[in-house]
């Protein structure tokens, strides 16, 4: 009885965290759509389908071909790139503020991307390879800082914090000294944009996704196990040491490939979890979730920012203006509870 107890309310915890995974991918669906077909003016659903098929229409091709499409694909897979990325380190290390945009690991590949246009004058994908290293390099610097017989959640943090303040301070001292012309480019990469998307940019996301938001997919289970703390999790069969050093590895990459396209898009990573968590509640992991979460986030900000507010913004101006409010009631709620999130 006791066992056909416990596995009704495994399936019952599965089928629910199934639909909301179908739920949001036919949101998700429904916004790519919308995004296609509206925008200063309307294509209809017909021309929209004949351009992705790869029919020449007049001016549908261009409006939708050339400027919509390569925009809603890149917020997609930015978005689920940060959702997928924020959500492992958040389960990892069980705090919602471990998030790699509050723990510097975003401000190290922006850092660097700064350095590379303003000082050594690259441009392109140069600058979003020398992003990516410095993501790592500074991920590995802060997981080491932190590593004392073990990497505490609320240590890696602090020194995460303490890096970031770090890496915010070379980028402004960095953009005083540029000329006029690196500075708008620098700026411009540091709102976390998706003006002028192409395609072609999309592939190294794409890829990064697949094998290394595979990875993390495939390791779920002894992800979720960490939730009960190193000891609980070893005694399950997880490997603790090597299950971290994936993640991190993992997640960083995500985070480090994603920023390096589109620039550090403000929250993306750090809210996609706690509103996944939410909604999936206690049945089954939030990592898929939030990364359908953190899609959604980037495109429907994208899109309010051309269409939806009084002038033009670039998305992270959106998410920012969404998650710092999110991150203050965090605060507020952890000094209230004594420290305890």
């Amino acid at each position: 009885m006791i066992a056909d107890a416990v596995t009704a309310g495994r399936l019952r915890r599965a089928r629910y965290r199934g639909r909301v995974i179908r739920i949001a991918l036919a949101l998700l669906l429904a916004g790519f759509a919308v995004t296609l077909m509206l925008g200063q003016s309307f294509t209809p659903p017909q021309e929209v389908l004949r351009v992705l098929a790869g029919q020449e229409v007049p001016g549908a091709s261009f409006t939708v071909g050339q400027l919509r499409l390569p925009r809603a694909v890149m917020a997609i897979l930015a978005g689920l790139s940060f959702g997928l990325g924020g959500a492992a380190f958040q389960i990892m290390l069980r705090n919602p503020l471990a998030s790699p945009d509050i723990i510097g690991i975003s401000s190290g590949a922006s850092a660097a991307a700064v350095f590379a246009i303003v000082v050594i004058g690259l441009d392109g994908a140069a600058v979003s390879v020398f992003a990516v290293l410095a993501g790592l390099g500074v991920a590995g610097a802060i997981y080491a800082l932190s590593f004392r017989g073990g990497v505490a959640g609320t240590r890696l943090i602090l020194v995460g914090i303490g890096v970031q303040a770090m890496m915010q301070s070379f980028i402004s001292y960095t953009l005083s000294r540029a000329p006029s012309w690196d500075l708008q480019e620098a700026i411009r990469w540091l709102a976390g944009s998706l003006n002028g998307a192409q395609l072609a940019q999309a592939l190294p996301v794409l890829l990064s996704l697949l094998v290394l938001g595979g990875l993390l997919i495939l390791r779920t289970r002894d992800l979720e196990a960490l939730r009960l703390g190193d000891d609980a999790a070893a005694a399950l069969g997880t490997d603790v040491g090597w299950t971290r050093a994936l993640v991190v590895v993992t997640a960083v990459g995500l985070i480090a490939v994603a920023t390096a396209v589109v620039g550090p898009i403000s929250f993306v990573a750090f809210l996609s979890g706690p509103i996944a968590a939410r909604i999936v509640g206690p049945n089954g992991s939030a990592l898929l979730p939030a990364a359908l979460v953190g899609a959604a986030l980037v495109l429907a900000g994208d899109y309010a920012g051309q269409f939806l507010l009084p002038g033009r913004y670039p998305v992270g101006v959106v998410t920012g203006a969404l998650g710092a409010p999110y991150l203050i009631y965090l605060i507020i709620r952890v000094n209230r509870s004594g420290g305890s999130l």
